[in-house]
């Protein structure tokens, strides 16, 4: 048993667990942290495929991401490990502390707490959907991956579509985009070089 490897993979799963406040989404940046930045278990790119693999299944984003970690580190042993040291830690500490927190409630210095926190993860997950935003750009391009953002936006925030639906449909897109662009690439530069011929001819 590798065990400098499992031990490696529970410090991650422990800190995210622990300092992962807010929810899931709030736990993404941790989780990129440590999978990309500390261990180099994986790319940028290959963390964004994880996590658009985890939204497109049902349950929380947090228990999905460590299972999927600790698969691909360990097998399945280390998906069963990656999920109890993420969520035994707190499970132990909410229940502990659950009589605590009703009696402070009230307590300014909690409201203050909470308020504290609440920016940080705001620019946290602001800073992950700016680097997801690059990738897009990188992989899409500008105007794709802008037209995607317009639509998912009117989608979800006007139209108030179910985001699994969404997520389906981009999943469902991603299927055929290479397609879709090698053709549209194709029949645009046939558009442009009969242009070039046409403006050739009128020029002579």
């Amino acid at each position: 048993m590798d065990l400098k490897g499992y031990m490696a993979l529970s410090g991650a799963m422990l800190r995210v667990g622990i300092f992962g406040y807010g929810g899931g989404p709030s736990v993404i940046p941790l989780f990129r942290h440590e999978a990309v930045i500390r261990y180099k278990w994986m790319t940028d790119k290959e963390f964004g495929e994880l996590l658009a693999f985890a939204n497109a299944l049902p349950g929380p984003i947090a228990t999905k991401l460590a299972a999927q970690l600790g698969y691909q580190q360990k097998g399945a042993m280390g998906a069963v490990a990656a999920i109890l040291v993420h969520i035994l830690p707190t499970t132990i500490a909410m229940v502990a502390l659950l009589g605590a927190l009703y009696s402070m409630k009230e307590s300014v210095i909690i409201a203050g707490m909470i308020a504290a926190v609440r920016p940080v993860i705001a620019v946290l997950l602001g800073i992950t959907a700016y680097e997801f935003c690059a990738k897009t750009w990188g992989g899409l391009g500008k105007v794709i991956g802008v037209g995607f953002g317009i639509i998912a936006f009117l989608l979800l925030g006007l139209l108030d579509v179910h985001p699994a639906i969404v997520i389906i449909a981009f999943l469902a897109y991603g299927t055929v985009h290479i397609k879709v662009y090698n053709w549209a690439k194709q029949k645009w530069g046939r558009k442009e070089e009969s242009m070039r011929e046409n403006s050739g001819g009128m020029s002579s």
